[in-house]
């Protein structure tokens, strides 16, 4: 007897399931996390900013330095240069349409780890051996050869094309982003009728 029970339980079907509530945001499905790529990217690219900006302020101090003394004019005009080109560096890093769209060699990541290359070459150029600017000689040095260093990194990206990849995967975050938002204003749309 209590087999056929069993067989009776086994046998009866299940009632059916109510059918969840459906919400705007329940119609919605969930949004994927950020691409990893384009995180490593964005923090690459402050941390370039970074060190292009310090060696602007390096830069400036030493060209301070040069006129204020004036120990080599020279010295302090080509300070003057590597600030400025290192202001450029730094707009690149921001990737900036106005400097991207009449720079194209800034687009690509070669012509981008050259030029900062040269900002760090420019900024570890004609060392002050001095003593009392041991600090300054210091600042220099680290500033120079972190940007030396992203611009090494850059450079070697660039030929491995991870600056085409990383372009890619930035249209399709701009295409998914703009089809949640038209998706979202159809649903709202949707619910307020």
């Amino acid at each position: 007897m209590a087999r056929n029970a069993e067989r009776e339980a086994e046998t009866l079907p299940l009632p059916p399931l109510a059918p969840p509530r459906a919400s705007s945001s329940s119609r919605l499905r969930a949004r994927p996390g950020p691409d990893p790529l384009l995180v490593i990217c964005r923090c690459f690219s402050f941390v370039t900013s970074l060190t292009a900006i310090l060696c602007a302020a390096v830069n400036v101090l030493s060209a301070v330095r040069s006129f204020k003394d004036r120990s080599d004019v020279f010295d302090g005009i080509f300070r003057c240069y590597a600030v400025l080109i290192a202001a450029i560096v730094v707009v690149a890093e921001t990737e900036w349409g106005f400097i991207i769209k009449y720079w194209k060699v800034l687009d690509y990541w070669v012509g981008r780890g050259m030029l900062q290359i040269f900002v760090a070459v420019m900024t570890r150029a004609f060392p002050d051996y001095s003593s009392k600017q041991k600090e300054l000689l210091i600042l220099q040095n680290v500033a120079s050869y972190m940007l030396l260093a992203c611009g090494v990194v850059y450079i070697v990206s660039g030929i491995l094309c991870i600056g085409f990849l990383k372009r890619a995967r930035q249209q399709k975050e701009t295409t998914r982003e703009q089809a949640v938002k038209d998706l979202e204003v159809t649903v709202s749309s949707q619910d307020a009728l």
